[in-house]
């Protein structure tokens, strides 16, 4: 079990062609329910249900056992998370960055967690490039499982490693999980390690950082 480092940025050519995908930006909206203390956003995995998915669920529980008291409020990105890939990931971005940016014009106080697993990791890669500087101020930590790489099997084979990564301002607030073998993150040829997330306890560790960065 392995957290990669954080790369850095990507090539301009790269970057301008995600950036197209989403919006420059979008106007925060207001935020009808309560401030809680941290508010975790998650986006779930490839074809999996609406919600945060499995590894999400299994992230945001273990991160409320080590928060103490402090409320925990759970944002699952809205986005069709499907095989079309780039206007997926590009829904997704979109709907988590005005989210997050909501929540920093109307929760100055609240501490936001961004997590992701496989696309809804490549999500997250996108928000952190992407995002108002100042927005960086309000997110405590960033958690991503199997995230897409320019070094693994799925870059290489299907998306010609023309994939974000994870902005500057949040390099060093992030850990990235890959499991040994994942073909999404690494050059691996068996898909049974991108399910493996949960039963290897990297769930758990990740929650073990973004707590301390609370």
């Amino acid at each position: 079990m392995t957290a990669r480092p954080i790369s850095g940025l990507l090539g301009a050519a790269v970057v301008a062609a995600w950036a197209s995908l989403t919006a420059a930006s979008s106007p925060p909206s207001a935020t009808a329910a309560p401030c809680s203390d941290v508010d975790v956003v998650f986006a779930r995995g490839t074809t999996e249900p609406p919600g945060v998915g499995g590894v999400g669920q299994s992230f945001v529980d273990s991160l409320r056992s080590r928060v103490g008291r402090r409320t925990v409020s759970v944002y699952p990105v809205n986005y069709p998370a499907t095989n079309n890939f780039r206007s997926s990931i590009a829904a997704g971005a979109n709907d988590a960055s005005a989210h997050v940016q909501s929540i920093a014009a109307n929760c100055p106080n609240t501490r936001v967690v961004l997590g992701g697993y496989s696309q809804g990791a490549a999500v997250v890669d996108v928000i952190t490039t992407q995002m108002p500087p100042g927005v960086a101020n309000h997110v405590a930590a960033v958690a991503v499982f199997g995230n897409p790489s320019a070094s693994g099997t799925f870059a290489r084979t299907m998306a010609a490693g023309a994939l974000p990564t994870i902005g500057p301002l949040y390099a060093a607030k992030t850990i990235d999980m890959c499991m040994p073998g994942d073909p999404i993150c690494t050059r691996g040829v068996s898909m049974a390690p991108h399910g493996q997330y949960i039963q290897s306890g990297m769930t758990n560790q990740a929650a073990t950082f973004a707590a301390g960065r609370l």
